[in-house]
């Protein structure tokens, strides 16, 4: 014979008096899905601009397209020469970047682990330059480089290489305090240990300090790329026709009878493909990269 089963009451879970309430927890989704939706929601009419004809753009606004059309995706390369801007910003940013990075690892490194004359001086100079607006450089790059140009030959103004040198004002001073506080945080016990072993100052530098900083360089890298990739000012002052990136390019849209707004919105998502893969790719490292340099 059976015997009859007993239920044993479940205890009652307590919760923790460190635990916030749960109106609170409700508050603060609904608060975060708010904002989350605001943000997208220029992403949103971006993306839905793009597939509209030109009608629905030009006229009242609508939330979605009375026809879904892809030919925007396909005018943007006709309207305007966008894949030579492309190529032009590609190569601007990209030798900006490179270049922004070797020269930060090299100062940085030089300013963390080695003890010279004018050490203090270096390092307030530099970050100096970043209290004044870009806006007031302008004037005074466009003669150096219109100066050396008539005095050298070397053609700066309305060249990718004046425009990579504009960038790298801008850029390197952020990049080298920022590593050389990444480089600080590394122990110097790991330098000597690559001494003992028979690597140089270079050898310690890139087999050991680099690869203990790799998060922190690629914020830098980062930082550097984004400084060159969006900007205006200085690529409508210093580029031809030849040499116009896209952050320029993208005026070509606008003529003097209409302006294209359905090619605008698509030209812009395709713009900001490369920005927003780099910042998936490497959101690890990014997010690290930028903490541990805040912080140390």
């Amino acid at each position: 014979m059976a015997s009859p089963s007993v239920r044993v009451p479940r205890p009652s879970r307590r919760r923790s008096p460190m635990a916030p309430p749960r109106s609170f927890l409700w508050t603060r989704r609904i608060f975060l899905t708010a904002l989350t939706g605001f943000v997208l929601l220029p992403v949103y009419v971006m993306f839905s601009s793009s597939l509209k004809p030109l009608e629905d753009v030009s006229g009242a606004f609508r939330w979605l397209p009375s026809e879904v059309t892809i030919r925007p995706y396909l005018d943007i390369w006709k309207t305007v020469p966008l894949a030579r801007y492309f190529t032009n910003s590609l190569i601007v940013a990209g030798s900006a970047t490179v270049c922004s990075v070797v020269i930060a690892i090299f100062a940085a490194y030089a300013v963390s682990r080695y003890r010279f004359r004018g050490k203090r001086v270096f390092t307030v100079t530099v970050l100096s330059t970043q209290m004044f607006p870009g806006i007031l450089f302008l004037l005074p790059l466009f003669l150096i480089f219109v100066n050396i140009g008539n005095s050298t030959g070397i053609p700066l103004y309305g060249s990718r290489g004046g425009l990579i040198l504009t960038y790298l004002t801008f850029s390197l001073p952020f990049s080298i305090w920022m590593l050389t506080g990444y480089f600080a945080s590394v122990p110097r016990e790991l330098d000597e240990a690559a001494h003992v072993d028979g690597c140089g100052p270079l050898g310690a530098l890139f087999r050991v300090v680099v690869p203990a900083a790799l998060p922190g360089i690629v914020a830098v890298a980062v930082y550097a790329f984004m400084t060159a990739w969006g900007e205006v000012l200085f690529a409508s002052v210093m580029t031809n026709d030849t040499t116009r990136t896209l952050s320029v390019g993208l005026q070509g849209y606008a003529t003097q009878n209409d302006v294209y707004w359905n090619q605008v919105m698509a030209a812009s998502l395709v713009v900001s493909v490369p920005v927003v893969a780099g910042f998936l790719l490497l959101q690890r490292y990014l997010v690290a990269g930028l903490t541990a340099g805040a912080v140390k």
